[in-house]
């Protein structure tokens, strides 16, 4: 078994690592509004589900050189946002948004999206995702080693659900073979749901 300290490690080694092991991983494809009005579209695999009650997720947004990615100053200006969950059918274009462009213009006018208008918040989402949860920020925690902050945790709290009635089940759980969500791997690579099995939880 090899043994590494982080200490001793650079940034994109620890990366390597964690992103190597933790897999798959869900992504989320989150829309923001900057205070001009652009609609950011970008995706992030640090994402997961934090409490049903209330109904919370998080999204980690690392950044750059120290300075706030469009997304992580958005989300804290306006606290509103969309997550859209990513499936086999949207992975490409949401693939597109990932490309680096300047704070004034929209990623999303390199995809073939169109804009749903929200039901709660002020940020439109995606007619084309399955899944998305309308979202008022909950909680910033500025994360980092020592004076150095590299990463902002926004906690979300979802305030709407909308959900394709194609893979709604009436005992309300949602269709994963219908979903076909994609799970984020190490490097350019990503998964789609693989085989399942079951294990029944202890008494």
């Amino acid at each position: 078994m090899l043994s590494f300290d982080p200490e001793n490690n650079t940034e994109r080694e620890n990366y390597k690592l964690l992103t190597g092991s933790i897999i798959p991983r869900p992504i989320a494809f989150v829309n923001s509004k900057a205070n001009d009005g652009t609609i950011n579209g970008a995706p992030f695999s640090y994402f997961n589900v934090v409490s049903s009650n209330p109904p919370m997720l998080s999204i980690s947004i690392q950044r750059k050189a120290g300075q706030l990615k469009d997304t992580a100053r958005n989300i804290l200006e306006s606290k509103d946002f969309v997550v859209h969950i990513v499936d086999e059918y949207n992975v490409e274009e949401v693939n597109k948004t990932a490309a680096s462009l300047p704070a004034t213009e929209s990623e999303l006018n390199l995809t073939n999206f169109t804009f749903a208008e929200s039901e709660a918040i002020s940020v439109p989402g995606i007619k084309e995702a399955k899944v998305r949860f309308e979202c008022k920020l909950e909680r910033a925690i500025e994360l980092g080693d020592g004076e150095s902050i590299n990463t902002d945790l926004l906690i979300g709290k979802v305030v709407r659900f909308h959900v394709d009635e194609h893979i709604y089940e009436e005992s309300g759980r949602i269709n994963q073979d219908k979903l076909k969500a994609v799970s984020r791997l190490a490097g350019s690579n990503y998964a789609k749901t693989g085989s399942l099995f079951s294990l029944e939880r202890p008494n």
